[in-house]
């Protein structure tokens, strides 16, 4: 695990510079404080921050050549199954470490970017071909793993952080207004865009080959929704508890220590109920929450698997001031605005981790795999509402609902106006009119932009439909992002064994029964964990990192909030009506509604300004 930067000026053949590189690569050293490197020959250079967790010795630092010498790669992530990958495809080359890099860099030699479909892992870098002169990036199949590039005038750079780009000369931070419109529309930036014009993410499942002639970007893995053929809950069974156990047993390779972010709820409980069955040491469970109640405070539910499971379990608190203290330093280590308050609570779970273990594997990935969301069962009674006779809809039961003043139910009667390909943009889609509404008029003119297909295919369940996009998008650019972020920020190694690739791909062609019957989301896994885990978690409401946000922006936060939306610099910047800002915090104070969803964006946003565009962001974490 760890932090690349890379930069080729294949349009200028410009030398490039070892100091620029060094102080981009070192400006992610939390991402690598075990050990820093560098590679250049002439135009190209490749730097690398090492957090070390295989072969801890010098052989396994980065940038790192094949055993020719041909091949140079500076990569982040791990290749979970290296062993079996050296032993099947490198029979025939001396390896000279423990290291999975090394597998892999050879593998790009033998198979060139074919080498990724046999790589099962979370991976995101460039390989250098010297002979060939090409230049190969690459990101893994889910997306754990980020890659911000960009063109200039000189050729390209490319970073596992955004703010090592900004450093570089040439880097253009012109502002990409039409995400400014998506990212209040989704509380994130999807697709391959960034705030910045200049300045792309590499997608999930894609590698980009450039030579000084030509840039191309194919696509190397595709997740298909389409359901199989009916084999039975039996068969199903089996398959998902030995992908589930197979996923865990990979994930255990690790040459330091290894916990699991427990947090009570089904997914990462089945995580510790499948590692205790490898792990005959005491393992360590982590678990995070708020003082602010026992509906953000989940630690009981913890307690309760920790106890079942013999875990040597630690906790952390944490409080408004806490959660107002790290805003700024969110924001720098996010690198993109994400609305994501779940974040700052899990960069205080992984100071305290980081103090036991390097490695922690967490639940990530289940919900979306597996219809763990309630709004999957909303969205399918909208369907049904959406048949009834128009005349019945427009003019008995529309007027009916609106009488309510209920914002979320005033939110979904907004959805039931389209087909679900229409209406439907992910878990974290916010109330249109709202939207609309704060939007300064320079910004209304932008249409949201969309990194999904516009049409549904006819042949995926609407169910599927819906976990396709969130797989797609709001997982990448949300929960990914925050998890990759927030825990390399502690030097903290995330692994996610739902997100294996074979369970992907297991998931999404599984009948959609299997993933929700007579109302229960996630009922596969839930049926294999029956008498793995207790009632008490396999029956309790999914609930996940809660942040009591709405209490906080009422209370404590208020004065932080309203300096935040109603300051010159946000008011200046001409994105947003102020008046409305003002008045949405006032209406919250005041309990007229709950616009703490809103609030929190604007919030985010403006923090973003200060830090990227205000100051540049070319200093250390504030």
């Amino acid at each position: 695990m760890c932090g690349v930067i890379g930069i080729w000026n294949f349009r200028s053949k410009r030398p490039v510079k070892q100091e620029l590189l060094e102080h981009a690569r070192d400006l992610m050293r939390h991402r690598g404080p075990d050990a820093a490197g560098s590679w250049i020959d002439r135009d190209l250079g490749f730097g690398h921050r090492r957090l070390s967790i295989l072969d801890l010795s010098e052989n396994g630092r980065q940038p790192m050549l094949s055993a020719s010498g041909k091949q140079v790669i500076t990569y982040n992530g791990e290749i979970y199954n290296y062993k079996e990958l050296g032993q099947e495809h490198l029979r025939d080359v001396q390896l000279c470490s423990t290291s999975d890099t090394e597998v892999l860099v050879n593998l790009f030699e033998k198979y060139g970017p074919q080498a990724l479909t046999y790589c099962n892992g979370m991976f995101a870098g460039g390989v250098w071909d010297r002979d060939a002169e090409t230049l190969i990036l690459f990101r893994d199949r889910a997306g754990i793993k980020p890659l911000y590039y960009m063109f200039t005038e000189h050729g390209i750079a490319f970073a596992s952080e955004l703010k090592s780009l900004l450093t570089l000369p040439g880097c253009d931070r012109r502002l990409n207004e039409a995400a400014v419109t998506t990212y209040m529309r989704y509380g994130y930036v999807p697709g391959e865009s960034t705030l910045f014009a200049h300045i792309k993410k590499l997608l999930p499942g894609t590698y980009m080959t450039l030579t000084r002639a030509a840039v191309k970007v194919d696509r190397y893995w595709t997740l298909s929704f389409k359901e199989e053929q009916d084999r039975g809950l039996a068969a199903y069974h089996e398959e998902f508890s030995a992908l589930f156990t197979d996923a865990i047993r990979l994930r255990l390779r690790s040459d330091v220590p290894l916990g699991i972010f427990l947090s009570g709820g089904l997914d990462s409980s089945s995580v510790v109920a499948q590692l205790s069955r490898f792990d005959t040491r005491q393992l360590k469970t982590f678990s995070v929450a708020y003082d602010y109640g026992k509906d953000y405070d989940e630690t009981a539910y913890a307690r309760i698997v920790s106890e079942r499971f013999r875990t040597e379990h630690h906790e952390v608190r944490m409080t408004a001031q806490a959660f107002r203290d790290w805003i700024p330093s969110y924001v720098w280590h996010m690198d993109e605005p994400v609305t994501e308050a779940a974040a700052i609570s899990l960069h205080y779970l992984s100071e305290l981790t980081k103090r036991e273990v390097t490695v922690v594997l967490s639940g990530e990935g289940a919900d979306e795999l597996l219809a763990g969301y309630d709004i999957y069962k909303y969205m399918l009674h909208l369907g049904r509402y959406r048949a009834l006779p128009r005349a019945l809809r427009a003019g008995v039961l529309e007027p009916m609902i609106r009488a309510l003043g209920h914002a979320k139910i005033n939110k979904y009667l907004e959805l039931a106006q389209a087909p679900i390909d229409q209406s439907y943009a992910g878990v974290s889609l916010y109330q249109p009119s709202r939207i609309e509404e704060v939007l300064a008029e320079p910004l209304r003119s932008f249409a949201p932009a969309d990194d999904f297909a516009s049409a549904c295919d006819s042949e995926i369940h609407p169910l599927n439909y819906m976990l396709s996009r969130d797989t797609g998008s709001w997982l990448v650019n949300n929960l990914l992002t925050k998890a990759d972020k927030m825990t390399m920020a502690s030097a903290l190694e995330l692994r996610v064994p739902f997100l294996d690739y074979r369970m992907l791909e297991f998931c999404a062609r599984l009948p959609t029964k299997y993933k929700v019957r007579s109302g229960e989301k996630k009922f596969l896994l839930k049926h294999c964990m029956k008498g793995l885990l207790p009632k008490t978690i396999l029956q309790r409401k999914k609930v996940g990192f809660p942040t009591p946000l709405e209490a906080m922006f009422r209370g404590d936060l208020f004065d932080y909030v309203r300096e935040m939306v109603t300051s010159r610099t946000f008011i200046e910047r001409g994105l947003f009506d102020g008046s409305v800002a003002a008045r949405w915090l006032d209406d919250h104070r005041k309990r007229r509604g709950d616009y703490h969803r809103e609030l929190w964006q604007l919030v985010v946003l403006e923090q973003w300004f200060r830090t990227f565009v205000d100051g540049h962001a070319l200093h250390q974490d504030p």
